[in-house]
């Protein structure tokens, strides 16, 4: 079975992983198992029959993330003539993020659908994503992500025990609070903010005064409501459809993460396919990128509108020059081991 050498299983993973695979077993699923170097997809023989592999998927059936997971497994049947069909699991079936990824680096599951915040923990150049103000916009992140040094950082998560297969867009991650809109620098002072469990994150709302709180993301509605937590951060689809700006009425677009998705498959899983079907797999997952984007952008019109609606207040923040002065602590401590990335977010910044 693969796993990091950089990354050795805690005692938490291997009981997370444990717990599922009884689960799993108790409930008819077949779980992969290693084997001469490779792991059978669930109800694959390991050879050259079909193979129906599990995705896990945190979000909502119609959620754009969840839309790109199900064109990409429509692809992907499609491209391998039958011979791989994939079932996405939404609304966290399968576990929370932090849950679904320690299942596809142990094999338990094969795919997942991942933010790269919590990746950061397996795979420390995934920090870059999570570092405050990096991309000007959307077209600067594709810019990044489409280039030599996105594709790069994308390969980093195979000493993890990971194939990635491309990225999905998250769109930008703002502030959300239940007590006090967000203006300035100065009102995350004193606030617990829900965090992921990233120690970049964690050190973001750190610099800026705040008391970051890693939390799954199923409680966080409840968390809010009783004030366990004070506010949070999160883009609009998610927001919205979490339901949480009923709890936490405010929300401030500083956009100050645009933290990529990575659609991944376990190494060994992929090792395992010949290279027809990996050729097959990879074109799936190209072709579902673009799909997934275009209905992103519009879920996040939408969802803004309906906000609105709802009397939520929007603050629009047009100067973000103080906020980067306040977290530049963070991209100098985080930052330091990844320069020839930083460089080149640098050099698309105009491009």
């Amino acid at each position: 079975m693969n796993t990091s050498a950089n990354q050795p299983l805690t005692r938490r993973s291997l009981f997370k992983a444990g717990a599922f695979g009884a689960a799993a077993v108790t409930g008819g699923l077949a779980l992969s198992a290693c084997g001469g170097g490779s792991l059978r997809g669930s109800g694959g023989d390991g050879g050259g029959g079909s193979k129906t592999f599990k995705l896990a998927e945190t979000h909502p059936d119609n959620y754009p993330t969840t839309l790109g997971d199900k064109k990409f497994a429509e692809l992907a049947e499609q491209y391998t003539d039958g011979r791989i069909k994939i079932q996405v699991y939404p609304n966290a079936q399968l576990g929370e993020e932090s849950d679904a990824i320690e299942q596809v680096q142990m094999g338990s599951i094969e795919m997942t659908r991942i933010s790269s915040a919590p990746m950061g923990e397996f795979v420390p150049a995934m920090g870059l994503f999570s570092l405050p103000y990096l991309f000007d916009d959307s077209d600067h992140l594709w810019r990044f992500l489409e280039s030599d040094s996105g594709k790069k950082l994308l390969g980093e998560v195979e000493g993890a025990g990971f194939k990635g297969l491309g990225y999905f867009d998250p769109g930008a991650r703002s502030f959300y609070t239940s007590k006090r809109p967000i203006k300035a620098p100065a009102d995350v002072k004193g606030l617990k903010i829900r965090v992921q469990e990233s120690q970049v994150q964690i050190d973001f709302i750190k610099a800026l005064g705040g008391s970051p709180t890693p939390m799954d993301y199923g409680e966080v509605y409840s968390s809010l409501q009783s004030g366990l937590l004070d506010g949070a951060e999160n883009n609009e689809p998610s927001y919205y459809s979490a339901s949480h700006y009923e709890v936490a009425k405010n929300y401030t677009l500083d956009r100050h993460m645009r933290v990529a998705e990575v659609l991944l498959i376990n190494k060994d899983v992929w090792d395992g396919l010949s290279s027809e079907d990996q050729d097959a797999l990879q074109k799936a997952a190209d072709e579902a990128a673009p799909f997934q984007r275009e209905k992103w952008d519009a879920q996040v019109e939408t969802d803004l509108e309906k906000l609105r609606a709802a009397g939520v207040t929007i603050t629009e923040i047009s100067d973000l020059t103080p906020w980067r002065e306040a977290t530049q602590s963070v991209i100098d401590k985080h930052g330091a081991d990844l320069g020839e990335y930083l460089d080149a977010v640098e050099e698309l910044r105009s491009a």
